[in-house]
């Protein structure tokens, strides 16, 4: 208006002052007497009503379309309409508080009324009031929070804040936690003396019980009836090294055949640790084994599987004893023990040991006389170590158990050396196993002759001719005995035998070869036919 004034009025200086200093008292005037206040809720349909500004100005509505009354918004939007007609003051839409007045605790529109004839402003105000058509509404719908197991209770942890965008009692007034045995909520205020929501915790966590709680957090306005808006917390709890690995049991026992392969699987030890990560990652080390043990078996760091590594041996160790420790990645570590009974297979022959052996006997020995004492030992058990022996062969000699795994060797005949003088004596010790194994032990021995036996001759009567007249010392003949016995008890002597007072004989023999011999001259008149008898005696 102040530049049409000045654009109407470029003819004359002096009347362009007069009118704009008129203008400008006019409106300062009614603008400092009068203004013009209204309220209005929100939300309100277009066209709702807002004032009746003829009735608050005290003025008739046809004074206001004479003077062309008009209302202007300040801001780019119209947002209320005057009807010269009636003077009524109108919404021209429905009007959102939280749209128009963000952040504020009160919002006002302000508009200004012009007349003309004469030029008047008047000023006024309308004041949208709130109405409680937010709800609350947290920034996130899922928060999640990750706290240590080893978080001492009374720990806090600030959570976010619902926002409302209505304002007073309809704005956010509350929170509420949903049941929870760990946690409560408390209130925290903010720099700016808000408060917001935070969780306490009330006991101590436990991963391996719980891994995640889920919490409803619940944010309430004080709007009649009131709006509310949630929030899902989900508390994930972090692991620490709490817990210990866990054996499934303090001693594993297992039985094993001696003649188990390498790369058998023994059996497999197993420890549990309800921690994450590497916390519940366990590996497996022997810490402690007999002596040898070590060798004989293979443990699996990480699997607990433990194989057979080397050759075992029933009859060297029947047990063996490991201290198998699990331990954690946090350091953390258990023990338990394994044993592993080595179980017999009759993979042993008997063994023949001989204590003292009669490498010769007279045989003239008594029957039963003991020859050899032997022990027999077969290192495996039961019936895979039990024995028996034998002697090979139809042989004048037996075996007699002594006591413990003790044998005699006896006569059990009389002996004839001269039937046979020596004897190769086999004995077989055989186990009672399933495949039954044995083992042979040899024995020489010797009869050595005793004089049993006299001297026979070939024939009892020898016939010998010589012819008389003969040269002394002439061989005629020979008589022959022999002896069955052996050395000088077989040695044969020969000599005549002749009775006492009677005369030298006519013949001789000699001694070695039994050779006889005429030893003088015979005369046929005289002596026609003689006989002598010839004793064959041995050197026993």
């Amino acid at each position: 208006l102040w530049r049409t004034m000045a654009w109407n009025g470029r003819r004359s200086r002096g009347s362009l002052r007069q009118v704009i200093l008129f203008l400008l008292c006019v409106c300062v005037w009614r603008s400092g007497a009068e203004s013009l206040r209204y309220s209005v809720a929100e939300e309100m349909e277009r066209e709702s009503f807002v004032g009746n500004i003829a009735q608050d100005l005290g003025l008739d509505p046809s004074q206001l379309a004479a003077r062309k009354a008009r209302v202007v918004c300040e801001g780019d939007q119209q947002l209320f309409r005057l009807n010269p007609s009636t003077g009524v003051l109108t919404a021209t839409e429905s009007l959102d508080r939280e749209e128009i007045c963000p952040q504020s605790e009160t919002c006002k529109l302000f508009f200004t009324l012009f007349f003309d004839n004469p030029l008047e402003l008047i000023r006024g105000e309308v004041e949208v009031l709130d109405v409680n058509d937010n709800s609350p509404v947290f920034p996130k719908k899922e928060m999640v929070l990750e706290i240590s197991e080893m978080t001492s209770p009374g720990s806090r942890f600030p959570l976010e804040s619902a926002r409302d965008k209505d304002v007073g009692s309809n704005g956010l007034q509350n929170y509420s936690l949903g049941s929870s045995s760990h946690f409560s909520l408390s209130f925290g205020k903010g720099k700016g003396g808000g408060k917001y929501p935070e969780l306490v915790l009330k006991t101590q966590l436990d991963r391996e019980e719980q891994r995640e709680i889920d919490l409803l957090l619940i944010a309430v306005d004080g709007g009649s009836p009131p709006r509310s808006g949630t929030a899902q917390i989900q508390i994930v709890v972090l692991d620490a090294n709490d817990n210990t690995p866990m054996f499934s049991r303090e001693i594993y026992e297992v039985s094993l055949a001696e003649n188990s392969p390498p790369g058998l699987l023994v059996g497999r030890v197993e420890a549990r640790d309800p921690d994450e990560g590497s916390n519940g990652k366990v590996q497996y080390t022997v810490t402690q084994t007999l002596e040898g043990s070590q060798q004989l078996f293979d443990l699996n760091p990480d699997t607990g599987e433990i194989r057979v590594a080397g050759k075992l041996d029933f009859e060297d160790t029947k047990k063996h004893e490991m201290i198998v420790k699990a331990t954690d990645g946090g350091g953390l570590y258990t023990t338990c023990k394994v044993l592993v009974e080595v179980l017999d297979v009759n993979d042993n022959a008997p063994e023949i040991a001989l204590t003292s052996h009669t490498t010769s006997i007279p045989e003239d020995a008594p029957p039963r006389t003991v020859v050899a004492l032997f022990s027999v030992r077969d290192r495996d058990t039961g019936d895979n170590g039990r024995t028996e022996c034998t002697i090979e062969g139809d042989l004048p000699f037996t075996l007699t158990p002594t006591f413990g795994n003790f044998y005699e060797l006896r006569t059990n005949a009389a002996l004839d050396r001269e039937t046979t003088a020596e004897y190769n004596i086999s004995i077989r010790a055989t186990d009672w196993g399933p495949r039954r194994l044995s083992s042979r032990q040899s024995l020489w021995v010797q009869v050595w002759d005793v004089n049993d036996n006299a001297p026979a001759f070939s024939q009892e009567l020898y016939s010998m001719w010589v012819t008389e007249n003969n040269s002394p010392m002439v061989r005629i003949g020979s008589v022959q005995a022999s002896d069955a016995d052996a050395g000088s008890n077989a040695r044969v002597q020969y000599a005549l035998e002749r009775q006492e007072g009677q005369e030298q004989p006519a013949l001789s023999v000699s001694s070695e070869s039994g050779d006889v011999y005429v030893v003088r001259s015979l005369d046929y008149e005289r002596l026609r036919a003689l006989e002598v008898w010839v004793r064959a005696a041995d050197g026993g």
